[in-house]
């Protein structure tokens, strides 16, 4: 199976095996193909709420490049969903005919809150035995983040065959790539910068912790590469590392202190860290405030980081 993340930032690729169907929520995926493209889907959206010309080319030459690999790998299913961006655009249909004629299917315009479905049901199915419940899962991306509280079970009590159990779910307006065109305009940002952000974020986080019982959670666990990045910083690895990230606990004191000196920094200074990616570089210090206000206002006190996410949960949706 196949599973295209398109989100407003970057573009994936999920290509994997699913040993025993009948297994239900025990059927582990077998990563065949991971790719990640940085095409900036959403590159002026909050401004102009227009999909650029440019933007849309950029994510056609990637997905090109995806539906050969999915062709050379014979997937024999396919599912792309497109979030954020592609959700507030005037000219979406523009960015679907494109994608039907790239990649032979037509993507799936999701609601947020079956963004946020997707991505806890990607991140909960392979979290730790120990991680304690019920969990709240924040899903960072370019143009909005998710928020979804839930659990899992066995199935049996909910008819449920997934595993997993949502109990709430809101998707909100604020992404590093939203943040960074809203409020952070000089590079470094300045105070005054920083702070209009701050404000705009928490009350976003507030209306999102009213509508779903974050604060009773006993876990968070961060999403997407502004968290992972995060992450990767506070343990000070010399390379991106995927499996030393997938499931790293981080303080909320190490994540304050990753952000204020990102925040501190210019984007050529940004890519002193060599984990960074260079299509991060210049957004991720609103990506990284997103998260610590999330902590401060859901009082968390540590974040559990997943490399498994939204993909995952897409290509757990094609196991029927």
């Amino acid at each position: 199976m196949a599973a295209i993340d398109c989100g407003t930032n970057s573009i994936r690729l999920l290509v994997a095996d699913v040993p025993d169907l009948a297994a239900g929520p025990s059927a582990s995926l077998v990563d065949v193909a991971r790719r990640m493209e940085i095409v900036r889907l959403g590159q002026g959206v909050d401004r102009t709420g227009r999909l650029a010309p440019e933007a849309i080319e950029r994510t056609r030459v990637a997905l090109a490049g995806y539906a050969a690999e999915i062709a050379e790998l014979g997937a024999e299913r396919v599912r792309m969903c497109a979030t954020s961006a592609s959700r507030d655009a005037s000219n979406a249909d523009e960015f679907r005919a494109m994608v039907r004629e790239t990649l032979g299917v037509a993507p799936e315009v999701v609601t947020g809150e079956e963004e946020a479905r997707l991505s806890f049901t990607g991140a909960v199915r392979g979290l730790a035995a120990d991680a304690r419940s019920p969990y709240l899962v924040v899903d960072i991306g370019g143009g909005s983040t998710e928020f979804v509280v839930g659990d899992r079970t066995s199935g049996s009590a909910t008819g449920d065959s997934s595993g997993i159990r949502v109990d709430a779910a809101i998707s909100v307006d604020i992404g590093c790539v939203r943040m960074t065109e809203r409020h952070l305009h000089d590079d470094p940002p300045t105070a005054a910068q920083v702070a209009a952000a701050e404000t705009d974020i928490a009350a976003a986080v507030d209306r999102a912790l009213g509508a779903v019982p974050g604060r009773e959670a006993a876990t968070l666990v961060g999403l997407a590469g502004s968290v992972t990045t995060v992450v990767a910083i506070a343990l000070g690895l010399e390379s991106y590392q995927p499996d030393r990230i997938h499931h790293a606990r981080v303080s909320y004191d190490e994540v304050a202190k990753v952000t204020e000196d990102l925040l501190s920094r210019s984007s050529a200074r940004r890519m002193e860290y060599p984990v960074m990616h260079p299509g991060r570089a210049d957004v991720i210090a609103a990506g990284a405030l997103v998260l610590r206000v999330i902590m401060e206002r859901a009082g968390m006190s540590s974040v559990v980081a997943s490399e498994h996410d939204i993909l995952d949960g897409i290509a757990y949706s094609l196991m029927v």
